[in-house]
């Protein structure tokens, strides 16, 4: 299952609710208001669609739990954060790290052209992360370590978004990225080693590290009222360099979807 995009959809998606509750906290305080909840729980169903593999063809489609919980804007679950801590945090930054769930895997049974490769397996990873804002504009730094031993070395990823409140319930977030690999990752997902290439019949291929994609993230999220609230995104993508040109890729442009509904208990 291909979960990297997924990732920074994630990360641009709840960068997009620190900017949602934001706006919510600022439209309901009031001068003679008492102190606001320091908890924030928001949970419901999701549905993702994501490429089988890293650069696979088909797709396929996860249900998967929606979760936005937060104490004091410091300690945190959301999406695939299971767990995680704003370590410095501002009205318009935040600084921390986390441990991140990755689905991110490859089977042999995924595609007959993946027969001799052998399977990758996922698990959690070391997230680090920054993000920043200056009016309508965020921009937002990730780095994923793999933590598990499963050969998927260190991701980093760049996005800015701009952030547009059209209404008081609409926020619509749109702008670019670029995600860099290195060379464990890249060898990992998308080089052919010579025993692999003799078991399976694709032509050895070298990799080293270097820009993995540049994509652009979409993201939607709608107040139906103070309780309920539903979100979209999506990720589009291109691989690149290594990861574009190698033989087990069969398809260049990546799409990652996912769109959720959440009750909000406070």
């Amino acid at each position: 299952m291909k979960f990297a995009d997924f990732c920074r959809c994630t990360l641009v998606s709840f960068t997009c609710v620190w900017v949602t509750n934001a706006v919510a906290d600022e439209q309901s305080a009031a001068p003679d208001a008492s102190p606001a909840d320091p908890w924030k729980i928001s949970v419901g169903p999701a549905l993702m669609v994501s490429p089988k593999y890293p650069g696979s063809r088909s797709f396929q489609v996860l249900p998967l739990p929606s979760l936005d919980i937060s104490y004091d804007d410091r300690i945190f679950s959301q999406g695939l954060d299971v767990l995680g801590i704003n370590l410095l945090k501002g009205p318009a930054y935040h600084f921390g790290t986390a441990i991140s769930f990755d689905f991110q895997s490859r089977n042999e049974s995924d595609d007959p052209h993946l027969r001799g490769l052998g399977n990758v397996h996922y698990g959690p990873k070391l997230k680090v992360f920054a993000d920043y804002s200056v009016s309508l504009l965020t921009g937002s730094v990730a780095a994923y370590q793999d933590i598990a031993g499963t050969g998927q070395g260190l991701l980093v990823s760049g996005d800015l978004v701009a952030n547009m409140p059209l209404t008081s319930k609409l926020l619509v977030s749109i702008g670019p990225g670029v995600t860099w690999a290195n060379a464990v990752y890249n060898r990992t997902l998308f080089g052919v080693s010579a025993s692999q290439s003799a078991a399976s019949g694709l032509p050895v291929y070298n990799t080293s590290s270097g820009i993995r994609d540049i994509h652009l993230n979409t993201y939607v999220s709608y107040d139906f009222s103070k309780k309920w609230v539903g979100s979209v995104s999506l990720t589009a993508g291109r691989l690149e360099h290594n990861a574009g040109n190698s033989p087990i890729t069969e398809r260049r442009t990546e799409l990652n979807f996912l769109a959720a509904v959440n009750y909000r208990f406070k």
